[in-house]
């Protein structure tokens, strides 16, 4: 069989609830040759079997059921690892394409510029019930960037913003660019890091539509991650990686402020109670030692004004 267009992977655990909704999303696009990748970790509901029921009536989707729990990352890279398209197009088990243009208008923005490896467009947020609640975009409308300037405005925005590229389900890449496979040293940032090495070999579009939504509800591996402060050890590997980039333009100073702020907003979200105190306190110690932390919190709280008018001229130059 001839390879189609785009992979769409769908690394799936205990999804039943939301599966048949994501692949009805999947099934309706038009005008791509697509094939659809369906790995399920060992789910304990009926994941698979609504997997198999579909790939029954359709023969573009194909389903594997690992045979033991392999965990969220590796699954990914089995995802990827087992797909022939040219693109490659993620859409979690519980997300949805918006559109039946979705896939359409994402791979004619890949194409329209020579040089794009990677593709984003403003999502949806929806609810347990499929209910829209919210539209994102960190961007203002379509655009075309060079990929380095991309990762240094979102470096440089971390202090607001996590990702402002968006959620695995709402980007495509090049599937040769990705190689590699997602790095197995992250957890929560895992796809911002597939970003970035995506990034540093070509140009970045992005479509400011809300072409997919992303699923908020109480059973997403996000929010366990995110209660277990898995983020931080992630952001700290990123920025160890990148904040010395020479692209990125970030002083030994800012360097320093950018990552002091990530724990000093642990802790003060820790005080309003949105995080465990005593495990936040695990990872500043960790870092830096409490005593430390406290000590340098004078020169933080200097360095903050300086910061803000920093990013304010930036804003208003139009580089971030």
């Amino acid at each position: 069989m001839s390879a189609p267009l785009v992979s769409i992977c769908i690394p799936t655990y205990n999804n039943a609830r939301f599966l048949a909704e994501a692949l009805e999303s999947v099934l309706i696009q038009r005008s791509v040759d697509f094939e659809v990748i369906i790995i399920d970790d060992c789910s304990t509901d009926t994941t698979a079997s609504i997997a198999h029921e579909f790939a029954s009536r359709d023969g573009r989707i194909a389903v594997r059921v690992n045979e033991q729990n392999i965990g969220m990352v590796p699954n990914w890279n089995r995802c990827m690892a087992l797909s022939r398209g040219t693109y490659i197009k993620f859409l979690f088990g519980d997300d949805l394409l918006s559109s039946p243009e979705t896939l359409w208008l994402m791979v004619e923005a890949m194409q329209r510029t020579p040089g794009t490896v990677l593709v984003s467009c403003a999502r949806t947020l929806i609810d347990a019930q499929s209910y829209p609640f919210e539209h994102v975009s960190h961007f203002p409308g379509d655009f075309t960037s060079d990929g380095r300037d991309v990762i240094r405005r979102c470096v440089r925005r971390m202090t607001r913003h996590h990702n402002l590229i968006g959620e695995p389900s709402a980007v495509l890449f090049r599937r040769d660019a990705a190689d590699r496979g997602f790095d197995l040293r992250y957890q929560q940032l895992v796809d911002l890091e597939m970003c970035f090495h995506l990034l540093e070999q070509g140009a970045f579009s992005y479509l400011g539509t809300p072409l997919c939504s992303f699923r908020h509800h109480e059973g997403q591996q996000t929010k366990k991650n995110a209660v277990a402060l898995n983020f931080i050890e992630d952001i700290i590997c990123l920025f160890r990686e990148y904040l010395c980039k020479p692209y990125v333009g970030i002083s030994r100073s800012e360097s320093f402020y950018l990552t002091y702020y990530q724990f000093y907003k642990l802790l003060k979200h820790a005080r309003q109670g949105q995080h465990d105190m005593a495990l936040v306190q695990e990872k500043i110690q960790s870092q830096y030692g409490m005593w430390k932390f406290y000590l340098l919190r004078p020169y933080y709280r200097l360095y903050t004004p300086y910061w803000q008018m920093k990013r304010m001229i930036a804003k208003r130059l139009g580089r971030e």
